[in-house]
């Protein structure tokens, strides 16, 4: 198991609830896949340094967590298909 850190840059326009809800998506992927979430940070609503779908500001989500190499392309590409999360980094620590 690798230790890894993901960034998740989130829709502003989502309410509070349905954004905890992206947060515990996000999570529970984590799980699901066999890794072990280490900690989780909101950072709040933040400016964009450059526009993304003509949205100037958005939430941020900090995850760090462990899991086998072999899973992190499969949770990459399922967060890509969730219309509420625009962009996603996830990197190796």
């Amino acid at each position: 198991m690798n230790n890894y850190e993901g960034i998740f840059i989130v829709n502003p326009s989502l309410k509070e609830e349905d954004l905890k809800n992206v947060f515990k998506t996000v999570s529970e992927s984590v799980v699901k896949a066999g890794g072990a979430i280490v900690k989780e940070e909101s950072w709040g609503k933040r400016q964009l340094t450059y526009p993304i779908n003509k949205l100037k500001e958005a939430y941020y989500y900090k995850l760090d967590f462990t899991a086998p190499a072999a899973v992190i392309s499969k949770l990459e590409g399922g967060y890509k298909l969730n219309a509420d999360i625009m962009r996603v980094m996830v990197t190796k620590r």
